[in-house]
């Protein structure tokens, strides 16, 4: 099937070949600059594993909502989110989706843990299907390994050093979600969605979709939406705001939507792979003169939990 946006190979980066780094690189960079999103194959992450993780997925959202609450969304943001539990900003109505979520196991004894770091702690993985840990587990530590892959080719795409995001990462805030699109209601107004146009709030976004289709990408400077087909064996990948904040700008954070007009469910999983909580985001870092930056240093942390506290009604009601 022809792409709808850059299609990039990651062959070599993992074995950190320079050559594969600043090919890859270069082609990062024109894709970042020009939609902010690209397909990425040769990633790392085997089919088998995926194909796995997506049964999981489709076995796991097949429960009923009373035996998928025993596992409800906790403060550490881990766990299943009921259908109209997210709303992106400026919507109208909460996204037609269900997800489930986890992130860098710690245990309640970690520091982190300890010193009451939000997002930070166990998963929640529920009893009624205790292969989910398996699977789901091993597909965060292999698409985790792609995503710092892709980070260093994203450093050399930004003339810095190739370890630059290494230490940064060191107890990365990764969350991955199994995600649940039901088919589109029939009746649904011009404002429902699946997921409602927003752009990603951290550093990168790794996302497998099934063959349903339905994101779609916001052309830049224009009203029109690009497909994002689905090409098989890969990822698709997305600058967040978080990145774009730490390049000055210079990598685009784009709008993106999902409508499931595909008739049947739709799934996939998606891994937003973001730094450690507290380290610093400043586009200083990266080269950029104090005069010419366009941003104050930020913790990643903080950063990332007020734009999770501002779509999720869970957190509302927290408090």
């Amino acid at each position: 099937m022809t792409p709808t946006l850059p299609l990039i190979d990651m062959a070599g980066v993992r074995e950190r070949s320079p050559l594969a780094i600043q090919r890859a690189g270069k082609a990062i960079r024109q894709a970042c600059t020009d939609t902010g999103f690209f397909y990425i194959v040769n990633h790392g992450v085997p089919q088998p594993l995926i194909n796995r993780a997506m049964a999981a997925a489709r076995q796991f959202f097949a429960y009923p909502a009373e035996v998928k609450r025993q596992v409800a969304v906790n403060k550490r943001h881990r766990g299943w989110h009921a259908l109209g539990g997210a709303t992106m900003y400026q919507a109208t109505r909460p996204d037609h989706k269900e997800f489930f979520s986890i992130g860098l196991e710690l245990p309640e004894q970690d520091p982190c843990v300890l010193a009451g770091q939000p997002l930070r702690g166990p998963n929640q993985w529920p009893v009624f299907m205790p292969e989910l840990q398996g699977v789901l587990g091993e597909y965060y530590e292999e698409v985790g390994r792609a995503g710092a892959d892709l980070l260093c080719a994203v450093a050399a795409s930004l003339g810095i050093a190739e370890d630059f995001f290494v230490d940064k990462y060191h107890k990365r805030l990764q969350r991955t979600q199994m995600v649940y699109y039901p088919e589109h209601p029939a009746q649904a107004t011009e404002d429902q969605y699946g997921v409602a146009p927003h752009t990603d709030y951290g550093c990168i976004t790794l996302l497998y979709q099934d063959d349903s289709g339905g994101l779609q990408v916001r052309e830049l400077g224009g009203q029109r939406w690009i497909d994002a087909t689905p090409i098989a064996g890969s990822l698709v990948v997305n600058v967040g705001d978080l990145l774009a904040r730490w390049s000055n700008n210079r990598f685009r954070s784009t709008l993106h939507r999902v409508i499931n007009h595909s008739g049947r469910e739709r799934y996939s999983i998606a891994t937003f792979f973001d730094p450690t909580f507290e380290a610093r985001v400043d586009p200083c870092d990266l080269g950029i003169a104090v005069s010419d930056s366009h941003y104050e240093p930020v913790a990643a942390g903080e950063y990332i939990l007020k734009r999770i506290d501002d779509s999720m009604a869970y957190r509302k009601a927290l408090g």
